[in-house]
């Protein structure tokens, strides 16, 4: 056996063994986010309210009504966001970009914002309103790049001016239509304390179809991460593919953003860490990163929640004070890698 085929075997190993235990870590987290919080649930307790089933018992209405919504949503968020990066970054063939730091969940929110100003409210216009936005976004930054012939870290900083442009356009309408959206500061800090099972019936439904998409999407991914040049050589449709997968990315971006707001950095550090440790092989790193963000998500969530009782921290927040540095880390080394080479 060659050393590349030793290489390759034990490549797809490591990821087989660490689907396992994100897929083992994420049901510890739903477990953790049903039973922690400002009261909290023995397991033998939750067990056991959940084969009872009574809606007139107290725990039960708190398990169903609050953190079963929520950790179902952390979950969603999560999932939907961590792929949407990954996509995002084998696109534009850059492993500094991800749905907030180029605009992406700005522009959903933008929109979604602009829908609930001028239209009737709507479950099922806000998860619309937010893809467009997405992918809106996605174009604008793909377009200026394409003209420019941007370098990495150029196109980073477009994405940076999308953000801006869209964030200027939600602080206007939020100026200008006061009550555009209920809650919309905890919709711009991005929170999960006011989710709804109600509210997430069409986002789960967009989320689970672009989960599905995007593996399927691996292989033609790979290709694309290795360059516009080899891939059209090997007979892709370049600038079809891309904007085929960054509507992929968009449903799953903007369905995130619909219900939990402006979440950041899950698209940015779930992606990097996942291919620190197992490699780049989109067809095991999108199902691996939706495992892996969504019980980040939760967890996340769970701690910006319990840390500073009586008090809670959305988890936006929360993210951002993670995720900044690492996100610096990840700048200073792109440089450092660029002046080194």
């Amino acid at each position: 056996m060659s050393t590349f085929q030793t290489f390759f075997q034990e490549k797809r190993s490591k990821a087989w063994v660490f689907l396992f235990l994100s897929a083992a870590g994420l049901l510890l987290g739903l477990m953790a986010g049903l039973c922690l919080g400002a009261n909290p649930i023995g397991v033998s307790m939750l067990i056991k309210t959940l084969r009872q089933g009574d809606p007139d018992d107290s725990i039960y209405r708190i398990i169903m009504t609050v953190r079963f919504p929520r950790v179902l949503g952390a979950l969603l968020a999560g999932s939907g966001l961590a792929v949407s990066g990954t996509i995002i970054q084998s696109v534009l063939n850059n492993p500094l970009a991800s749905p907030n730091i180029i605009g992406v969940n700005a522009g959903a929110g933008f929109f979604v914002l602009l829908t609930s100003a001028l239209l009737p409210p709507s479950l099922y216009l806000l998860p619309a309103a937010a893809f467009f936005g997405a992918m809106f976004a996605c174009l604008l930054v793909l377009l200026f790049g394409a003209l420019g012939q941007m370098s990495q870290l150029m196109l980073v900083l477009i994405g940076f001016v999308v953000n801006s442009i869209f964030s200027a356009g939600m602080n206007t309408i939020m100026i200008l239509y006061p009550d555009a959206y209920v809650g919309s500061g905890n919709f711009l800090a991005g929170g999960l304390s006011s989710v709804t099972t109600k509210a997430l019936a069409c986002p789960s439904v967009l989320i689970f179809l672009g989960l599905i998409l995007s593996v399927l999407s691996s292989k033609g991914l790979n290709l694309l991460s290795l360059g516009s040049d080899y891939a059209r050589t090997l007979g892709m449709n370049v600038p079809v593919s891309r904007c085929l997968y960054l509507a992929v990315a968009s449903i799953l971006a903007g369905a995130a953003v619909s219900f939990c707001g402006l979440i950041g950095f899950v698209g940015l550090l779930v992606p990097h860490g996942v291919k620190l440790l197992i490699g780049t092989d989109n067809r095991f790193v999108i199902p691996a990163s939706a495992l892996t963000g969504g019980w980040f998500v939760i967890v996340c969530d769970l701690l910006s929640r319990t840390m500073f009782l009586p008090y809670e921290l959305p988890v936006g927040i929360f993210m951002s004070l993670i995720g900044s540095p690492c996100f610096l880390y990840l700048i200073l080394k792109s440089r450092k890698n660029r002046i080194s080479g």
